[in-house]
């Protein structure tokens, strides 16, 4: 068994949201939490190894299996620096991908995923479209971050089951915020993310990935 990586990826999402609520000279006011889930896809991808493996992985994302797909952020929206309509937000996603019966045949692994998590850590511009006029309001948004998948894989060498540090990862988003009342508020969104994953796994190699995530989230917002 190969294991580099101790702390949970959702401790350390858990220090990082402490962390930009103690940095952060926001009022009150201008702070919004929101929790989502939703239905999360993966297209296939190249996997190399450093011992000159390469197979193509058709991913499937099993958005509603145990440990499902989910996630939750914190955004700070500028409104003491006249800027209402821009926030920053830190955002944790657990998404998932399993590998299919194809890729395991033609890989000959017996078990081939990232599903106590590719956890996702990001920090996010976003823009919203706000007319008081209206409860409902659009939004977009892109952010920068890593990737810390709960690497599991399963061949003739050995096995590796941990958490690693994977790479970058980057995010794109999309969609509008209903207001229910002066606090709460429900959400409909797109949003995409790229992982690099580069991962070490057992008999000293490295397996190195790109993972595109889509996924519709459906989520709520609690507005302080």
């Amino acid at each position: 068994m190969h294991r580099i990586f101790n702390p949970t990826a959702a401790s350390l999402a858990i220090f990082s949201i402490l962390s930009f609520l103690n940095a952060a000279p926001a009022s009150a006011e201008d702070l919004q939490f929101s929790f989502y889930g939703g239905y999360q896809t993966a297209p296939h991808s190249g996997v190399d190894l450093s011992d000159g493996t390469h197979f193509t992985a058709g991913w499937e994302g099993k958005s509603f299996a145990s440990p499902p797909y989910y996630g939750g952020r914190i955004t700070w929206w500028l409104e003491d620096f006249n800027h209402p309509n821009l926030g920053f937000s830190i955002d944790y996603t657990h998404a998932k991908v399993y590998a299919d019966d194809e890729t395991l045949r033609t890989s000959g692994w017996s078990h081939f995923e990232f599903t106590d998590g590719l956890n996702l850590l990001t920090a996010n511009a976003i823009y919203r479209f706000q007319d008081p006029s209206r409860r409902w309001t659009p939004y977009i948004g892109v952010g920068v971050g890593v990737n810390i998948p709960h690497v599991e894989v399963t061949r003739p060498s050995g096995k590796t089951f941990g958490y690693e540090f994977g790479g970058v990862a980057l995010q794109a988003q999309a969609g509008v915020d209903f207001r229910i009342t002066d606090r709460w508020s429900t959400f409909v969104e797109y949003k995409g993310n790229y992982s690099r994953v580069d991962v070490p796994i057992d008999s000293g190699d490295r397996l190195k990935t790109n993972v595109i995530t889509n996924a519709v989230n459906l989520g709520l917002s609690f507005h302080w």
